[in-house]
């Protein structure tokens, strides 16, 4: 498939909505005019990247209205992407096109775009990023298992009971950590055992981590 196998699809689509339609307007792929209204420009690619969406950008200098338009692909091109792919053109102000053989199916029209701020998200990234004791993690690592707030108080727990067991009260004030009662009785990483009503041991699995954080 070449992007000029795309005009004909976007061009009729266009002029159905009362648009009159040229290619090749200067650097614009298409250029769409309807009476007194605004221009608007479509960029074609064949296949959504970050290409388009710097062409989209540069004809956002000359008007308003820019559309990219790619053509629907497999599972995983556009299905794979499309949530990803709405939210950044809707982030930028463009709109979006997807061609299906003769047919253009609109996603998203330009629109200007203030993002609504997640308070409650941003609160929780502000609460681990205090709660977290020093930087134990290295940035673009993956496939790791990552030190955060909640496990650092756990292992801090662990080494408490690592010399047997202990009332929950005793283990929060020796290891410092309030919730540690609450914690141990969830026992998110199976670290901890409740023996009878309040007093908790560790696991194997408990020593077992408390191991590999030492080596």
């Amino acid at each position: 498939m070449r992007e000029a196998d795309m005009y004909p699809a976007l061009k009729a689509f266009l002029e159905a909505q009362g648009y009159e339609v040229k290619a090749e307007i200067g650097a614009c792929d298409i250029l769409a005019l309807r009476g007194d209204e605004p221009p608007v420009v479509v960029e074609m690619k064949l296949t959504f990247s970050l290409a388009l969406v710097m062409q989209g950008v540069a004809r956002q200098a000359l008007v308003d209205d820019v559309y990219l338009a790619v053509p629907v692909s497999g599972e995983r091109g556009w299905k794979l992407r499309y949530r990803d792919i709405v939210a950044l053109c809707r982030r930028l102000g463009l709109g979006l096109l997807a061609v299906r053989g003769d047919e253009v199916e609109p996603h998203l029209d330009p629109a200007p775009y203030a993002p609504r701020r997640n308070a409650r998200r941003l609160g929780a990234l502000l609460k681990e990023f205090h709660k977290r004791v020093g930087d134990p993690n290295t940035g673009g690592t993956t496939g790791i298992k990552r030190m955060t707030a909640y496990r650092q108080d756990a292992l801090r727990c662990a080494a408490v009971l690592a010399g047997g067991e202990r009332k929950a009260a005793d283990v929060a004030r020796a290891a410092g950590v309030r919730r540690a009662a609450e914690l141990m009785r969830d026992d998110h990483y199976g670290w901890f055992e409740r023996v009878r009503r309040g007093v908790y041991a560790l696991t194997a699995s408990g020593h077992a981590a408390l191991a590999d954080q030492g080596s």
